[in-house]
């Protein structure tokens, strides 16, 4: 129980510094870019510049923060992570402790986006915005539930199968995140994570609505547990070793 307790603070602590970090991204990359003279650095209307950054800031950022969360006993800031990892059969978490740490996530999302939201400036205000429904409401449900999904066995599959090297791994996740939300743009933002997702409808005064909670909660979690079931049935589990009896 005193672990479990642990972990939903650890987890309401990381949640909190992550979106008030992520929620920046865009803001440093629009300042980089300017103190570096890349505002108009493209390549066929790509913007090149832009991507090299937000993925450098992504790496660093989720080094960053995995170093945290594994300082905190394992803590985490997106609850389809902890309910893809339970049915993929890896980590610690059981039904009862993720009852608890799901709140505590919500709770730390909520208070950072509020103070985001209260001490940056308002002429900073434009370049921070958090998910939202662009698009029709089954399209925007099914668009998040893809994207979780995809982002979800990619993790996985990064994170089990894929190289030894931490740096490798991250970089791999960073890029990962950063194409899937360039896809989502126009769709829902994405979010990919109902913590954060909740943190902004909250401020927008539409968390109890149910296009939130369809688009931003059932859709991503639907689309996580599908991609560790899936990810189970490519990559099974190894047998338990059997020990002998000795004679």
């Amino acid at each position: 129980m005193v672990s479990v307790i642990k972990a939903a603070i650890g987890d309401l602590v990381l949640t909190f510094f992550w979106v008030v970090f992520s929620s920046m991204l865009g803001l440093a990359t629009d300042v980089i870019k300017t103190a570096l003279d890349l505002r108009h650095a493209s390549y066929n209307g790509f913007d090149y510049a832009g991507a090299v950054i937000i993925t450098s800031l992504i790496f660093i950022l989720v080094t960053i923060f995995t170093f945290i969360g594994n300082a905190l006993g394992g803590a985490s800031f997106n609850p389809t992570g902890n309910a893809s990892s339970y049915a993929a059969g890896v980590g610690d978490d059981t039904l009862f402790s993720m009852a608890l740490r799901f709140p505590a996530q919500v709770l730390g999302s909520v208070g950072g986006v509020l103070a985001v939201m209260e001490y940056m400036p308002q002429k900073y205000r434009h370049l921070i915005e958090g998910p939202s429904l662009k698009v029709s409401l089954h399209t925007g449900a099914l668009a998040e539930g893809v994207l979780t999904f995809v982002i979800t066995f990619v993790v996985l599959l990064i994170m089990i199968k894929g190289p030894r090297s931490a740096s490798a791994k991250t970089l791999l996740m960073a890029i990962s995140t950063l194409v899937l939300i360039t896809v989502g743009a126009t769709y829902t933002g994405p979010a990919m994570n109902p913590a954060f997702a909740f943190g902004w409808a909250y401020f927008g005064k539409w968390h109890d609505k149910w296009d939130h909670f369809y688009v931003y909660w059932i859709c991503p979690f639907v689309g996580s547990i599908l991609a560790a079931w899936l990810f189970r049935i490519v990559f099974p589990p190894p047998p338990p070793v059997v020990k002998q009896k000795k004679a």
